[in-house]
Formats: C-alpha cells, structure tokens, sequence
C-alpha cells in the first residue's frame, strides 16, 4: 500500500505529496499556508506556498514591449489586467513583488556576448532599416533601448501605478535574470531565503522562460501564471507553458491565485 505522503528533496528542503488531495505542500514548515488550485498537470489539483517564503517576479513589463508607441503587443496587454489582480493579492496575503526588468549599462553593453547581441542586431545584418539594437536612441524621448533610467526601460505606465516603494526593483542584462550569482535577482533572493516564485510578464518563452527555468535549475519552487504571461503567439505560449508544467514547476492563472485560502 502506497505511503499517503511522498516527500521529494533533501532533507530541509523537502515538498510532500499528498496522495489523498494531490496536494503539493511547499511550504517548508511554515504555520501559514496559501493554497492555490492548478490549471495544469494530471497528477496534481493544487499546491499550498508559504507567503513569507514566496515572492512574486513580474518579468520585463516595461514600456519598450508594451506601449503603443514602441510596438503593436495585444496579447502582451491582455496581461495587464489580471496581473494588477495578482499584485493586490500578494499584497493582501503578504508575498513580496519584485520587478525585473531590462536595465543596461554602458558596462553590460561593452561586455555583452556576441550571441546576446545578434537577436537584436539582425535589422543591421539584413539592411532592412529596422533596428532596436540595445543602447540604440529610439527617439521620440523614449531613450536609449533598454538602458537604464530611460522612458522604455520603465514599467509599463498603468502597471507602474500598482508599484509600491516596498518592492523589489531588480535589472538584468540578459533574457534571464538568474544567469550569474551576481544578478541582482538572485542576488536578492539567495538573501532574502525566499524559496517560491511565480512568474508573471512577457515573454513567455524568452525571458520569463529564461529566468524560469534558471531558477528552477538552482533550486527555487518555480510557478508560472499563464495568463499573466504572454508572447507573440497563443501557440508559442501553449507550448512554453505545458513544457513548465512538464520540466520545471506549477502552472496556475490570476483566478485560481486570487481565490486561494488559507490553509
């Protein structure tokens, strides 16, 4: 007769299962529990997180992929909406958010890798004239692309009014924000002891993949809310975040989130 609860990890650092409710406890031990119902994943119906173990990681919802004026991203901006939901409800059950956005310097631009530079550098290779290499002007004061303190690489306006003084504000310099021990993000996550993510932002199979599934790699609770997340394509995200769910994490929505209780 199988045991009613599997614990998978080392010692300290353990999830259980519970078979009866198919149930992931992630929470450590902690006395307060959230627990939040998946949308994805035969095997499992719900996870329960500890909110003062947990943070939210909005990735990349800037001004340069959402706004009008710097590019045309409706699925992106269907995003806006339940992911206001998802920061009131951390904020009401006490999980800390953090912003990670692209943020360059002079430095990252003079030592960025060749492989780093190429996706964005291709208008200038086909001579087709369309050009947003990093750190170019993209004129019409929106600044430099992606460089620090500029109007692209700030939060995208209506989000940027749900930004609170007590968050976490965290650049990067490549897709992922978790590539290196001296990212900000990791640096403030290792510590902070926070121990479970959910990914919110754009895009889901670039940098809130990326940084995903670097967190994954190094040992976080990683949990993707697919639809506070979005690409170019609804077929390209379906793919990105079935593989989430498969290889890395959870997978739950801003409706299955706010309605979480108490455990």
């Amino acid at each position: 007769m199988a045991a009613e609860t599997i614990s998978i990890g080392p010692d300290g650092d353990q999830w259980h299962f519970s078979l009866a409710t198919k149930t992931y406890d992630l929470a450590r031990g902690s006395e307060k529990k959230l627990r939040v119902q998946t949308t994805r994943g035969k095997e499992v119906d719900a996870i329960e997180i500890s909110p003062e173990l947990s943070a939210l990681v909005i990735v990349d919802m800037q001004n340069y992929f959402l706004h009008p004026k710097c590019r045309h991203h409706p699925l992106g901006l269907a995003t806006v909406e339940p992911t206001m939901n998802i920061i009131e409800k951390c904020e009401d059950v006490g999980i800390q958010v953090v912003w990670l956005n692209w943020g360059l310097t002079e430095h990252d631009l003079a030592t960025m890798p060749a492989g780093t530079r190429r996706s964005p550098a291709r208008g200038m290779v086909t001579k087709t004239g369309i050009s947003s290499n990093y750190g170019e002007d993209l004129g019409s004061s929106q600044g430099r692309c992606l460089m620090a303190g500029t109007w692209n690489a700030d939060i995208y306006e209506p989000l940027k009014e749900y930004s609170k003084p007590e968050d976490v504000y965290c650049d990067k310099n490549r897709l992922s924000g978790m590539w290196s021990e001296d990212q900000p993000l990791r640096k403030y996550l290792a510590e902070s002891g926070k121990k479970t993510l959910l990914f919110t932002g754009v895009n889901s199979d670039r940098c809130v993949l990326g940084t995903l599934a670097d967190a994954a790699y190094c040992g976080w609770d990683c949990i993707a809310v697919e639809d506070c997340c979005a690409t170019a394509t609804e077929e390209a995200h379906e793919v990105c975040v079935d593989n989430i769910e498969l290889l890395h994490g959870f997978v739950i929505d801003s409706n299955t989130f706010c309605a979480a209780t108490t455990a």
